[in-house]
């Protein structure tokens, strides 16, 4: 990498392995949006399709090359929930926290899941396989306590059954 006036200029890296070709990719979408604007979104969306959330250095990297400050980049990541800046499991298990699914079960879920996995909300397990997030509503109250993992919704799911959903997922 190629340093300027004390900072890392990753999209000279390009050969300079993994992050060379990541940072290079990432070039090459900020090119395909010709200087458009409202590119940022996008540019954002396919960043995180390469590796799976949004690092700092990407979002520097974003932001000096489209000329948006880097508080307006931050704005966008935090606001819209489907982006992040955290590595996500292969498999996101979200446990529903609204109110039917609280009271019908959820944080016995949760409590399940920190027990017998080792997992809190936000954290990745260490083979990279699942991460957790608890949600706001999935809008299955009338099926709670729910659990969705990627596209699948687990409905009235109970503690004792979280070992056989889990292991279902390679």
């Amino acid at each position: 990498m190629e340093a300027i006036e004390g900072e890392i200029r990753p999209e000279r890296a390009i050969g300079a392995g993994y992050a060379g070709r990541i940072f290079s990719q990432i070039q090459g979408i900020i090119d395909d949006t010709g200087g458009q604007a409202g590119a940022l979104i996008r540019v954002l969306q396919q960043a995180q399709g390469l590796i799976g959330y949004l690092p700092v250095p990407i979002l520097k990297t974003i932001s000096r090359d489209l000329k948006i400050p880097l508080s307006e980049v931050y704005g966008i990541v935090s606001f819209y929930h489907f982006f992040t800046m955290v590595p996500k499991g292969r498999h996101v298990i979200q446990v529903c926290m609204g109110t039917s699914c609280y009271v019908k079960g959820g944080q016995k879920l949760l409590d399940t899941l920190k027990k017998e996995d080792d997992l809190e909300p936000e954290d990745i397990t260490p083979d990279g396989k699942f991460s957790l997030e608890t949600v706001r509503c999935l809008g299955c109250c009338g099926l709670s306590p729910v659990v969705a993992i990627g596209d699948d919704v687990h409905r009235k799911v109970k503690p004792s059954e979280l070992k056989d959903i889990l292991s279902s997922y390679k």
